[in-house]
């Protein structure tokens, strides 16, 4: 919260400090670090921040309540708007207090984000389907899609399914993920893979590997075994998902991001995603329990050493990045404190209740009509859905290797 300066006079509520050059972060992850927050309430009990936590996620739900603001339209992806329904979907699932009645409510955002993602002006043929990274048209990146803005659609539509006991949702993440193995974003081996570019139908694959693909996918598979009352391809699928996780970002047991850490190339968006995956992998725990004694060691593991990395600055609790290290190596930022509340916290998940449905003591109201007025960016609006639409959302990265193997980013201003 030291990094967050929206609840000061003169300042934009909801939002760290950017985008670059004015400040390090884009709009996707402070929608991530309430997300970290809520779970962190949920786990701890402590409410010291849930009131600027409820400001920001309202102040940011823009004018067709969908999480679409102008002021981001300029770089305004499925992947960063999904990441907000996301922890508008955690908050009804915890149990999140919700807003006053005259604001937009939590479950209702969360469909509102979905079914703007499900309309047909988001899916096309080429690739045989999948979202695109951007949503408008002139976006630099409308002609990339990726496994992050699939997989928070998948995510979301899973979660929904389960939430709601609508069909229509788990119907769209099905979809969704045999999408992901046809184009070959994700392999036999559950490697999975950045995105590829629709000029060439998709088969330039970028076969950068980022943990919070993997992770936003597990969680998604582990509510669909849930939903699914423990479909054994379900299981399977989560089952085998989880052992290429650990299998590759999580070697010695310790949390490792592979495409940067090395060479320590990691853009700021990157240096977050570790915690993203603890919390991630932490819930799976408690939807599809078969996987708990294979998850939770490894996490403990990470998480110690993730803390090992707490002791830089003036403070002498400042975070760092490279958790295999066990010590601070002179660079932080909001994603490196993320990261290890993240996994910290998650140690508690055996102590916390599963996640709430409608049926199960959530209190959300919904809508199944939310997003039916937003800008599709093509000069109409959307037309009326009836809840049996999905979408997701989520940020995408478009790799460049050097002759080194070190990675750029390429990315566009909020």
């Amino acid at each position: 919260m030291q990094y967050y300066k929206g609840n000061l006079t003169g300042q934009t509520p909801g939002i760290l400090p950017g985008p670059p050059p004015a400040g390090d972060y884009y709009w996707w992850e402070a929608g991530a670090m309430w997300g970290t927050l809520i779970d962190y309430w949920k786990l701890t009990g402590d409410a010291s921040y849930n009131e600027v936590i409820t400001e920001a996620m309202l102040w940011q739900t823009g004018p067709g309540e969908d999480y679409m603001p102008p002021n981001v339209t300029v770089s305004l992806g499925n992947d960063d708007q999904g990441f907000w329904g996301m922890t508008a979907m955690l908050a009804a699932e915890n149990g999140f207090p919700d807003p006053p009645p005259d604001k937009p409510q939590w479950l209702a955002l969360a469909q509102a984000v979905f079914h703007t993602q499900a309309n047909p002006d988001r899916h096309d043929t080429t690739c045989n389907g999948g979202l695109r990274w951007q949503i408008p048209l002139s976006n630099q990146g409308y002609n990339y899609k990726n496994s992050i803005a699939n997989g928070c659609f998948f995510n979301l539509g899973a979660r929904l399914a389960r939430y709601t006991d609508n069909q229509t949702y788990a119907d769209w993440a099905e979809k969704t993920w045999d999408w992901m193995v046809g184009v070959g974003f994700m392999d036999a081996e559950y490697n999975i893979y950045d995105g590829g570019h629709v000029e060439h139908n998709c088969t330039d694959i970028n076969k950068a590997q980022f943990s919070y693909n993997n992770g936003v996918f597990l969680l998604g598979a582990a509510y669909m075994y849930n939903y699914t009352n423990g479909n054994d391809v379900w299981r399977d699928r989560v089952d085998k998902l989880t052992d290429a996780t650990i299998k590759t970002f999580f070697p010695d047991n310790i949390a490792y991001e592979l495409a940067c850490e090395e060479h320590m190339s990691c853009t700021t968006d990157m240096l977050s995603f570790k915690g993203y995956v603890h919390r991630w992998m932490s819930v799976v725990t408690q939807v599809a329990p078969f996987t708990r004694d294979k998850i939770l060691p490894v996490l403990r593991i990470s998480a110690e050493a993730g803390l090992g990395t707490c002791t830089g600055e003036a403070t002498g609790r400042a975070c760092g990045f490279k958790w295999n290290t066990k010590t601070y190596e002179g660079r932080t930022g909001a994603g490196q404190q993320m990261n290890v509340l993240g996994a910290v916290s998650s140690l508690l998940i055996d102590q916390a209740r599963p996640p709430y449905t409608n049926l199960t003591g959530g209190t959300s109201k919904g809508d199944f009509n939310a997003g039916s007025g937003s800008n599709t960016f093509n000069g109409r609006v959307a037309p009326p859905t009836t809840g049996d639409k999905a979408g997701a959302g989520i940020l995408t990265f478009i790799i460049l290797g050097t002759a080194i193997g070190t990675f750029g980013w390429m990315s566009v201003g909020v």
